[in-house]
């Protein structure tokens, strides 16, 4: 796969005149819509619980879209597929592949980067180090970029699954693998579990400038107003003469009053807590 440039446009308007977008047509294989079988229609209601209160704020309404099955499980051991095409999903960052297998089931995954249309890619614990194979993480050797990693056998990819992401395989040791995630969190993962080479697909998706607010509307991101532009009643930042800075004791706060910023959220007694090696960086 060729990467993606970023592509400006004549500035006609001040929002023309900065936006950049990916421009992905002259990357993709497939312009003419998704395999019909592999898509289905969803309800648009982000932000929302099952009882239809907001639970997540600046999101709601957008384009409608059809919405792609991916494939996460790949539970098709040592069956080779080949490539059919490469194509935009707007439901995520990275590009999707559309494989087809021996059998003739076809199937959409998460392009890596270096893929083409007439690869093949196979799943199962005798795959070449390959960009698109898929095999089992201690077969994986040390300084090897991964990307859908299973953090439970079974369960399929769960974690680097965005755009350009890849994370690396550090150590083996005892059976398990060591991986240093895109965040540079160190996390310890079981051996047998599943992990595909390379780094994922559309790496310049963090260079883009949105340029317009429409365009953000459309993705579904709704208006949001800074707290220091509230009234005291309404935030914890608000009020004051004129612009102030974020003037409490505590530090920076959410509209209930909860800190914010640097603060952590982990629970502290969460189990998976014991596979991390490192955390983070702040």
């Amino acid at each position: 796969m060729i990467a993606a440039k970023l592509k400006k446009y004549p500035p006609t308007s001040p929002a023309r005149r900065q936006a950049e977008f990916v421009n992905w047509r002259k990357t993709l294989t497939k312009t003419d819509g998704p395999e019909k079988k592999l898509t289905s229609g969803r309800k648009r209601d982000v932000g929302r619980n099952s009882q239809g209160r907001i639970t997540t704020r600046h999101k709601g309404s957008g384009v409608k879209r059809l919405w792609r099955e991916i494939d996460f499980k790949y539970d098709k051991i040592r069956m080779p597929a080949r490539v059919m095409s490469l194509e935009y999903d707007p439901n995520r960052s990275s590009f999707i592949a559309l494989i087809q297998y021996l059998d003739g089931e076809r199937r959409y995954v998460l392009a890596p980067q270096g893929i083409e249309q007439g690869s093949i890619v196979m799943t199962g614990p005798d795959a070449p180090i390959e960009p698109g194979n898929r095999m089992p993480l201690h077969k994986i050797p040390v300084g090897t970029m991964v990307y859908n990693i299973e953090l439970q056998a079974g369960h399929g990819a769960q974690i680097a699954r965005s755009a350009g992401v890849g994370a690396l395989v550090l150590a083996q040791e005892g059976g398990h693998a060591n991986i240093q995630l895109p965040s540079k969190e160190v996390r310890v993962v079981h051996g047998q579990n599943f992990a595909s080479i390379g780094a994922l697909s559309n790496p310049m998706h963090r260079f883009m400038t949105i340029g317009a607010a429409g365009r953000n509307r459309r993705k579904g991101v709704r208006p949001s107003v800074r707290g220091t532009a509230m009234n005291p009643v309404d935030h914890p930042h608000g009020g004051g003469e004129g612009r102030t800075q974020v003037g409490r004791r505590r530090g920076p706060a959410t509209p209930w009053g909860k800190l914010a910023r640097g603060v952590k959220t982990r629970t502290r007694k969460k189990t998976s807590s014991r596979f991390i090696l490192s955390r983070r960086r702040k």
